[in-house]
């Protein structure tokens, strides 16, 4: 089966959208050590929202005796690493914590914009190097690569602590960017592509791991609606100026505005990084398993991207890459159990929090991305919009989740039942892509329909995260974090696929639209793409339904920090 241009250009501009949600950033599982930690330096294990209870210690005379044993006792040396904090760390201040969160905003923004600002440059870049073959791979590339780092660096932030990766990231973001830059031909552009990656993929769950530090969860959800509208911003604007830069300079300022971005994002955060919490904990890093969770991702995002286009779905190399994957995964999952200190902990994705968490979220976010990549074609053919104007058409499916998320946040800072809201909002948003399957609207009335769609969806990404986050050990939350944004994306690139495979089902596979040579070649009609698309709202209907239905199988724990508004003004 062969996807058709306009398919197969939107399964590779997934790329962008897969990691351009911030709900892009779960079991209680006890922790020995951190209930160790938390026992032998109260301070170390708290922020400077949760209470701190000091007990003084009773002051008792030891006899002559047990003097005497202890004088016998063998000395043993504490690595001074591992020694507990002789005080506690001084609060941030409102100040600082303000200035963490803009910086980190930013942070955010340099990911967000570097995924969909190249879309718009690619004709450009394949042109210039004589070279559209392998233009795809400069999307693939960073996909891959930042796919399947995220959990490394969620898990290594636990290890070695926040800083020191969101250094190694965005020196890799930076550094890779300066490398597409300076690239002379599409290899070198690949691959810088692909080191450009490993920062990126590194950005979300490191940044999402920082903001657990420094706001406690019940306040977490308030500040959700900043990051998204710093992700819906630079999913709007990215396109723009890549078409500015590469028409009005060059391609390449597209990744050189990258240099001034990430150094201006390290120099406002790292300043105030040696204040904040840290709740790492020093342990041996399990590079098998690692390696063996990363080799299975690739191999399974290959398959989501050549499936049905560089080769049929039920081709044997297909079949034997769909196998390898399988083979890697139950590999990692056979050395996870064999591994006292696995790279991530199978126990950590049990539980009545993690799975219905991450399932819900997944199932969210994987219809929003379904939808957007596919509703211009859907635009372009029933409603005879311009590209340009389908760029803007999906405007309300993307911001107006924002809404949602705020409206979720702030509802967790109050309420006992927070998850209530985002059940009534992705049970509201089920029932309208049910109508939508059903109905064929007239255009404004369709964007309405999305924008209360976007709504009720984006009540999911704030609580799935926080929920996840707040039912998991301190030393265990980038780990999850990294985890949740590894499965969040391989779903969603699953789901992209499966919609368009569910056209190519009911269009046929030698669909095509547009004009070669001023002549229209096979194009689609508008009653049959109705049709198909029907099929697509009903998918995205019961994966919202099924996203209610997990919040709803989901555990409400109470939410960590103060029940009180807290102080902090992100605009003072």
């Amino acid at each position: 089966m062969h996807v058709p241009r306009c398919l197969n250009e939107a399964l590779h501009a997934s790329v962008f959208l897969t990691l351009a949600i911030p709900w892009s950033p779960l079991p209680a599982v006890f922790d020995t050590d951190d209930f160790l930690t938390r026992t032998i330096s109260p301070h170390a294990a708290m922020n400077k929202f949760e209470p701190q209870a000091r007990d003084t210690a009773s002051r008792q005379m030891l006899s002559d005796a047990m003097s005497r044993e202890l004088a016998t006792n063998p000395a043993k040396v504490m690595n001074v690493a591992d020694a507990p904090s002789l005080a506690p760390r001084a609060p941030l201040t409102q100040s600082e914590v303000r200035t963490i969160l803009v910086s980190l905003m930013l942070t955010m923004f340099l990911a967000a914009l570097d995924q969909t600002i190249v879309a718009t440059a690619l004709p450009t870049i394949g042109r210039e190097f004589h070279d559209v073959t392998n233009l795809s791979w400069v999307i693939t590339a960073y996909l891959l690569a930042s796919t399947a780092v995220a959990p490394v660096f969620g898990t290594l932030s636990d290890i070695y602590g926040r800083k020191a990766m969101i250094i190694v990231s965005l020196s890799l973001f930076i550094a890779g960017s300066v490398l597409c830059g300076l690239a002379p031909n599409m290899a070198t552009l690949i691959i810088a592509r692909g080191l450009q990656g490993l920062g990126g993929g590194g950005i979300m769950p490191v940044v999402q791991t920082v903001i657990s530090d420094v706001v406690t969860p019940r306040e977490r959800g308030q500040y959700q609606a900043y990051f998204s509208g710093v992700w819906t911003t630079a999913g709007i604007a990215g396109p723009v100026l890549g078409g500015v830069f590469a028409e009005h300079l060059h391609w390449s300022m597209i990744f050189w505005i990258n240099v001034p971005l990430g150094i201006a994002s390290l120099a406002m955060l790292l300043p105030k990084m040696g204040k904040i919490p840290v709740f790492h904990r020093r342990r041996k890093v399990d590079w098998t398993g690692g390696l063996l969770l990363m080799a299975s991702a690739v191999v399974f995002m290959l398959v989501l991207t050549w499936g049905g286009n560089r080769f049929a779905w039920l081709s044997p190399t297909i079949a034997a890459m769909l196998g390898s994957s399988f083979v890697l995964a139950v590999g990692f999952v056979w050395h996870a159990r064999a591994t006292s200190e696995p790279f991530l902990p199978l126990s950590l994705m049990g539980g009545s929090v993690v799975p219905w968490a991450m399932a819900a979220g997944s199932c969210a976010l994987g219809a929003m991305i379904g939808l957007t990549v596919h509703l211009p074609l859907y635009y372009q053919v029933v409603y005879h919009l311009s590209a340009s104007e389908s760029g803007l058409a999906l405007i309300p499916l993307a911001a107006v989740s924002t809404g949602g998320a705020a409206l979720a946040g702030r509802t967790m800072m109050r309420a006992v039942h927070y998850k209530r809201v985002a059940i009534v909002g992705t049970s509201s948003a089920a029932v309208i892509a049910a109508i939508l399957a059903w109905v064929t609207v007239p255009l404004w009335p369709l964007l309405a329909l999305l924008s209360l769609f976007a709504f009720g969806l984006g009540t999911t990404f704030p609580t799935s995260v926080v929920s996840l986050q707040n039912a998991v050990a301190r030393p265990q939350v980038g780990t999850v974090t990294g985890a949740m944004n590894f499965f969040r994306a391989l779903g969603a690139s699953f789901t992209v696929a499966a919609f368009t495979t569910i056209l190519l089902m009911v269009l046929g596979s030698d669909i095509s639209i547009g004009h070669d040579g001023g002549h229209p070649v096979n194009a689609i009609s508008a009653a049959d793409l109705t049709r198909a698309f029907s099929y697509v709202f009903t998918a995205a209907a019961v994966m919202l339904a099924g996203a209610a239905l997990f919040l709803t199988l989901m555990e409400e724990r109470p939410l960590a920090g103060p029940a009180t508004k807290p102080t902090l003004d992100m605009a003072g």
